[in-house]
């Protein structure tokens, strides 16, 4: 069988040449996320933006993002994920290079726009992908490895907003962020299709000869397939988000829309005001970026510390403990008196926040099978997207309104205590399953 040999493959250069190339689009992702919200507080002065219309700048991305994630993750299972991956970087790298020569803030509004678009669209075909490459017994830490790169992209945003923007402007973070589109060209030298969705179209043939050629590879003593047919390996879903509310999938659907509502509400309402907010405390704009800086690198050790963990105590479990921390962490963020307490739990906030988003992007395409995985991962991401777009919106209002930073924070903090419930009480564990084991499951629920 096919799926047998990949899954026995030795761990080994391809899967670290994956998670490179994966990665990176994740960082250019995260890079561009990140310099929005550096470049919110100097637009803001230069444009004499209101908070409101600030808030918009950045929750129009997510709006794109959302519509991205939705569109992509169902014509990924369609036409396959290489293609869609490479399809959407060249958008948002285009789009980012426009917002360098955005002439007015509506103008920025539909370039950020067609940059979420981009982002949203690339992120759950990444995670799909590599979840269909990764050794079952490390694709949880593979997945969250992917994740960290996230981390990296925003300490870079964080780099250039230190080093450029006050020297050159704000223009140039935009200029930077239209680099990636450079990178699909290794995306197509170095990324094969997904093993799984070739068998699941009936292209046999086609994965079988990446399979050879990974064997050769890596090593590996490889035979000629015998010519027998290849069994399809998942059963045949609907590509309807219809699928996601049947029976079979009814219960995990709602846990995964209302955890990523609740992490991107949480994440993109205190993240893209971070600056804004340490600046509003009285730090100039160069002390903000130092601060947020040493924030963004405490992201690193919740990635590793987090793929530790989703592979020994499991994803739920970590997954639940991180979002719970997050709201503690979020609480006295909120209610720091000195820039020591800012900073502390700023950086705490951090480790667990981008930790549970490792995870979350390791469980959700372990929830469904083949047939409807990038499906059922992108409609998850893009129910989430609308919490992203309410967010930044909705703190610019509040503090328009009067609102105290503490009491905001205080409901950033009860959002992630009530996923953290949620995912603990209605979440399955998927710890080390092979994916047809998964696949198996609802053959045998939907027989």
């Amino acid at each position: 069988m096919i799926l047998d040999r990949l899954e026995n493959l030795p761990v080994g250069s391809f899967h670290y040449k994956l998670l490179a190339v994966t990665g990176l689009g994740w960082l250019f992702d995260s890079m561009d996320t990140g310099l929005i919200s550096f470049v919110l507080p100097i637009l803001a002065k230069e444009w004499s933006l209101t908070p409101e219309q600030v808030g918009w700048i950045g929750s129009v991305g997510l709006i794109g993002m959302a519509l991205g994630a939705v569109l992509a993750g169902t014509i990924a299972d369609r036409f396959g994920r290489k293609n869609v991956f490479a399809a959407t970087v060249i958008l948002y790298s285009v789009a980012t290079g426009l917002c360098a020569v955005a002439w007015s803030y509506e103008s920025l509004l539909v370039f950020r726009f067609l940059v979420g678009f981009g982002l949203g669209g690339e992120l759950p075909v990444a995670a799909t992908l590599m979840s269909e490459y990764a050794p079952s017994h490390l694709r949880g830490r593979f997945i969250v490895l992917l994740e960290s790169f996230w981390g990296i992209g925003w300490l870079v945003a964080a780099l250039i907003s230190y080093l450029l923007i006050p020297k050159f402007g704000w223009h140039t973070a935009f200029i930077i962020g239209a680099m990636p589109a450079l990178y699909v060209f290794l995306i197509r030298l170095h990324m094969p299709e997904s093993i799984r969705y070739l068998i699941s179209k009936g292209r046999v043939e086609e994965a079988r000869q990446i399979i050879l050629s990974l064997e050769k590879k890596l090593g590996v003593a490889s035979k000629p397939f015998d010519k027998e047919f290849e069994e399809e390996s998942t059963p045949i879903f609907k590509l309807n988000v219809l699928t996601l509310w049947t029976k079979t999938f009814r219960v995990r659907t709602i846990m995964l829309w209302l955890a990523w509502f609740g992490i991107v509400f949480s994440y993109y309402g205190i993240f893209m005001w971070l600056p804004s907010i340490v600046f509003a405390q009285g730090f100039e704009v160069v002390k903000t970026f130092e601060y947020v800086l040493i924030m963004t690198l405490a992201q690193l050790p919740g990635y590793i510390a987090a793929a530790f963990l989703v592979d020994i105590i499991g994803r739920r479990y970590t997954l639940s403990f991180f979002l719970l921390m997050s709201g503690v962490c979020a609480y006295f963020f909120g209610n720091a008196a000195t820039s020591y307490e800012l900073l502390g739990w700023g950086a705490a906030m951090s480790f667990f926040n981008l930790g549970a988003w490792g995870v979350i992007y390791t469980y959700t395409p372990e929830l469904y099978p083949t047939a409807i995985r990038a499906l059922g991962s992108g409609w998850a991401a893009g129910f989430g997207r609308i919490g992203g777009m309410i967010a930044p919106m909705l703190v610019g209002v509040l503090l328009v309104g009067g609102a105290a930073i503490n009491s905001i924070f205080v409901m950033f903090a009860s959002v992630f205590v009530i996923i953290s419930v949620i995912i603990l009480s209605l979440g399955v564990e998927s710890k080390k399953k092979s994916l047809e084991e998964i696949d198996a499951s609802f053959k045998t629920k939907t027989a």
